[in-house]
């Protein structure tokens, strides 16, 4: 069995030939589709997080909106860069929209991707301490956000406070209990995630990784989950861990997919650079008729490691298009799979 949601950037343009032609279209919609996709059996709603871009930026807001539209299903991120939060305040945001839902966030964070703008947290009002990278400052305020999420008191509270205080040091509120728990790390190297497993962190593996070995992507990806679980027993933590992977798959049952996606299934990964010094492996899209899609599926190892996959989603063709991409693989892909 394997959880099984979807994962939308929420791209908008003002183009004639997007559904989403505003940031207002993209974030009604993102919740138009967790509550139908809620409706279908699916069981996670994700968002991406862009800043400086035409896709969803914000989470919290976007997050706490379908918690109260829905019941079920989890609502999640994957990722939000960590260069560009205040830990503190990200906690009461986090906290908020976790009660709303009940209990439901699963809060995807990371060093984050290259983004729109040079050294876009700079205007967020971050900077990397003396001898820090802005990869390290990510971590220092992911280890900062997992302490406060512990729900310890910390501040000191005011002998004259404007309300009464309880006793003790404070703690950021609304604290959601078990919140904790939930948060996972997209991890692009074996060594990041090994230490989020050292920190109780779940994984996300997303559609590309540093390319480390030169084996197909779908084999790197698994043997990045197993060092993980490894890394993960070794440090002792009594729960089990979860594991997510992400993945473009489109069954063609229709006139409309094969127009859309006939032409764009692919049988190779692709090599590209991240940055200058940073070599990437970028996974294979899958795009066939339903009984060639599962045996493509059944080959690729990382899946069959993770007990959660995030279906990434066209969003710009529409809620109704969406919904239909999601029914056909619980219906046609999942049951045959074994994963429902």
């Amino acid at each position: 069995m394997k959880k099984i949601g979807f994962l939308s950037f929420g791209h908008w343009t003002p183009s004639p030939h997007s559904q989403t032609r505003s940031a207002a279209d993209a974030l009604l919609q993102s919740i138009d589709l967790a509550v139908a996709a809620e409706d279908l059996g699916a069981d996670g709603a994700y968002v991406r997080v862009h800043h400086f871009a035409r896709q969803l930026a914000a989470p919290f807001p976007l997050l706490a909106a379908i918690g109260a539209r829905t019941r079920r299903i989890e609502i999640g991120t994957a990722v939000i860069d960590m260069r560009y939060e205040n830990p503190l305040y990200m906690a009461e945001d986090a906290g908020a929209a976790d009660l709303i839902s009940g209990g439901r966030l699963q809060l995807g964070i990371s060093r984050g991707s290259p983004e729109q703008v040079i050294d876009g947290w700079r205007y967020f009002g971050h900077l990397p301490a003396d001898g820090e990278t802005d990869a390290d400052m990510a971590r220092r305020h992911t280890e900062v956000l997992l302490e406060v999420l512990r729900g310890k008191g910390f501040a000191e509270p005011n002998p004259r406070p404007m309300f009464p205080n309880p006793p003790g040091l404070l703690r950021v509120e609304p604290h959601s209990e078990g919140l904790r728990e939930r948060i996972w790390w997209g991890a692009s190297s074996n060594a990041t995630a090994v230490w989020a497993a050292k920190l109780g962190m779940n994984l996300q593996s997303s559609t590309l990784k540093n390319d480390e070995g030169g084996l197909p992507f779908h084999v790197q990806q698994a043997a990045q989950i197993r060092a993980f679980r490894a890394a993960w027993a070794e440090a002792g933590h009594t729960r089990t861990p979860r594991v997510s992977v992400s993945r473009s798959i489109f069954p063609l049952v229709d006139d409309r997919d094969r127009a859309y996606f006939g032409r764009s299934g692919s049988d190779s990964d692709q090599i590209g650079y991240l940055d200058e010094n940073t070599r990437a492996i970028f996974g294979r899209g899958y795009a066939a008729e339903p009984d060639a899609l599962v045996k493509q599926l059944a080959g690729d190892e990382a899946i069959a490691e993770a007990d959660t996959l995030l279906l990434t989603i066209p969003n710009q063709l529409g809620v109704d298009y969406n919904v239909h991409v999601i029914e056909a693989i619980l219906t046609h892909v999942a049951p045959a799979l074994g994963w429902r």
